[in-house]
C-alpha cells in the first residue's frame, strides 16, 4: 500500500511517500480502507520531532482516517465488516498512523458513522469534539459571545459553527484578505483584523459595551493580552496553542489591572482526556449526532491528494490554508 512516511524530523520535505505491505488486522482488530484522511497541527509538531506525545521514528503520520472497513480479525463482530467509520488518534496507542491508504486498529476504538455524514465532513468531527470539549471549560457560565483569533483554521471554522449552534454571537480576526470571504461565508458575525491594539476596542463596540464571554487563543503572543482586554466580566481566555509565542506582557499584571471584572486565564488540550475514555468517547458521540441531525454543519474543507502531503503541509506551516485540509488517497 502507498503511505507517508517521516525519517527524520525536518521541513515539509521530510514526508516522503513509500510503498509498505499493507497490514492485515490482529485478532480484536479492523482493517480501514482510507477513504479521507485528516490533517492538523499535531502532524506538524510530528514531522518536526516537537511533539510533547512524540511516536517513535520512522512514523506514519496522520490524526484521524475516514474510511470503510474492508478486513477484521477473529473476536470482532461480522456486522462491523463494510461499515464507514472514523479513526480518531485520540483513541490509539500513538497520536499518528493515518496517513495511508489502509491501518489496522482495535474494534473499539473505532466510531461508526451515519449514512448523512459524508466522508469529507466526518474528517472534522475531531475538531467537533475538541469544540465540545472547549465549551465546557468555562464551567456553568453563560456563553452569549465568543471571541476566535485566526478564524479560518480547522477548529476556528468548526468552533464558529458549533458557536452559533449554541445561540452565542461570534467574532473573528484574520491577518489575510485572502481568506476573509472563507470566514464570512462561514458565518461568523463579525470580522476584524489581527492588530492586537484595536481588537478590545472593536470587540467592545459590537458587544455593547460589554465584551466576550469566552475567547479561545491559538496565537498567543499580543494575541492572548488581547483576548483577555476583550472579555466581558467573569469572562475567561483559554489558550489551545501559542503560534506566536508566549506573550511579552507580564499577564497576571494586565489581569490584575482589569480585577474589577473578575477574569479567568485556562490552558486547554485534549490530552488532558487521555486517561479518560468515556468522557472523550461521549464528546465525540455528542458530535456525531450534532453533525448527524444537521445541529453543527461541517466547514468547507481544503480537499487535496494524499500525493501532494508536502504541499498540505507548507500551507499550514505558512498559515494559509483555510479550514480542515483533507487528504484522498
Amino acid at each position: 500500500m502507498r503511505a507517508i512516511q517521516i525519517f527524520t524530523p525536518g521541513g515539509p520535505e521530510v514526508l516522503t511517500e513509500v510503498e509498505v505491505e499493507t497490514p492485515k488486522p490482529a485478532p480484536g482488530e479492523c482493517r480501514v480502507k482510507a477513504e479521507v484522511i485528516g490533517i492538523g497541527r499535531p502532524d506538524i509538531l510530528v514531522r518536526k520531532g516537537v511533539y510533547k506525545w512524540m511516536p517513535p521514528l520512522p512514523v506514519i503520520p496522520g490524526s484521524e482516517m475516514v474510511g470503510i472497513v474492508d478486513s477484521i480479525g477473529t473476536g470482532v463482530d461480522e456486522s462491523i465488516r463494510g461499515r464507514r467509520v472514523l479513526v480518531s488518534s485520540r483513541e490509539l496507542r500513538v497520536r499518528a498512523g493515518c496517513c495511508a491508504e489502509y491501518i489496522c486498529v482495535p474494534s473499539h476504538s473505532l466510531y461508526i458513522l451515519p449514512d448523512s455524514i459524508n466522508p469529507i465532513d466526518a474528517a472534522s468531527l475531531p475538531n467537533l469534539q475538541f469544540a465540545n470539549a472547549l465549551w465546557m471549560c468555562n464551567g456553568e457560565q453563560s456563553i452569549e459571545s465568543i471571541l476566535i483569533p485566526g478564524a479560518s483554521g480547522g477548529v476556528a471554522s468548526i468552533l464558529t459553527k458549533f458557536a452559533h449552534y449554541k445561540n452565542a454571537q461570534v467574532i473573528g480576526t484574520t491577518s489575510s484578505i485572502a481568506k476573509r470571504k472563507y470566514i464570512l461565508d462561514n458565518g461568523i458575525d463579525h470580522l476584524f483584523d489581527n492588530r492586537t491594539e484595536n481588537l478590545p476596542a472593536s470587540v467592545l463596540e459590537v458587544t455593547a459595551g460589554r465584551g466576550v464571554s469566552l475567547a479561545i487563543d491559538q496565537l498567543g503572543g499580543a494575541s492572548l493580552v488581547a483576548c483577555l482586554k476583550s472579555l466581558a466580566p467573569m469572562g475567561m481566555v483559554v489558550s489551545i496553542n501559542i503560534i506566536n509565542g508566549l506573550p511579552k506582557e507580564n499577564v497576571f499584571e494586565e489581569m490584575r489591572a482589569l480585577l474589577t471584572k473578575s477574569l479567568a486565564i485556562r490552558t486547554f488540550s485534549m490530552h488532558s482526556l487521555d486517561e479518560d475514555p468515556v468522557q472523550r468517547r461521549q464528546l465525540m458521540d455528542m458530535a456525531i449526532q450534532q453533525m448527524a441531525r444537521g445541529q453543527v454543519k461541517a466547514p468547507i474543507s481544503t480537499v487535496m491528494k494524499m500525493s501532494e502531503i508536502q504541499l498540505a503541509h507548507q500551507k499550514l506551516d505558512e498559515g494559509t490554508s483555510m479550514g480542515k485540509i483533507v487528504l484522498q488517497p
